[in-house]
């Protein structure tokens, strides 16, 4: 980190930092928000609940309570590699950073509001490895930022492996 010494680079300012962590993930949680499928989204809902899923798909409300808890490790890690001085691997971990969250929100469009559960699942296991890449990135700039993505990439295998079973058990019906 660029310490005290002046004349060496520094990251963002730590309002900076959390200027942007605010605007990327807040971005992400509206489109995100745009689709969900709860009760402001009635026709969402219904073709939501109307698929077939397997049985270790988790209940509706293991979702809500996992999404602000990978968000938060997200935020975090993002944050602390902001402040940063800049460079080709904190530049490569940031940009990964900011590809990830943006897949997120893309994510919930893709599968719930067009409804399109081969891509979704494909975009869920790009999401794994950029999520992976993210991780062994940030490693390099600031440890604590790479162990907070490291649960996030593993939901990501998870639900690639959960999204891949909801597209082959609704290929018939997925629209």
């Amino acid at each position: 980190m660029a310490g005290n010494d002046p004349h060496l680079p520094r990251g963002l300012s730590r309002l900076a930092a959390f200027a942007v962590v605010g605007a990327v993930l807040g971005a992400s949680a509206i489109v995100g928000r745009r689709n969900a499928p709860d009760p402001s989204h009635p026709g969402i809902r219904r073709w939501y609940r109307r698929l077939e899923k397997p049985g270790f798909t988790p209940p509706d409300a293991a979702f809500g309570a996992v999404w602000p808890v990978l968000e938060t490790g997200l935020a975090v890690g993002g944050y602390r590699l902001l402040r940063h001085p800049g460079g080709l691997e904190r530049n490569a971990a940031v940009g990964l950073w900011l590809a990830n969250t943006a897949m997120v929100g893309g994510w919930t469009q893709l599968f719930f509001r067009e409804r399109q559960l081969g891509a979704s699942a494909a975009a869920s296991a790009a999401m794994v490895v950029t999520g992976a890449g993210y991780v062994l990135t940030a490693a390099k700039v600031d440890r604590p930022a790479s162990a907070l993505g490291v649960p996030f990439v593993g939901w990501l295998a998870f639900a690639t492996i959960l999204s891949g079973r909801i597209w082959r058990d609704n290929a018939a019906v997925a629209r």
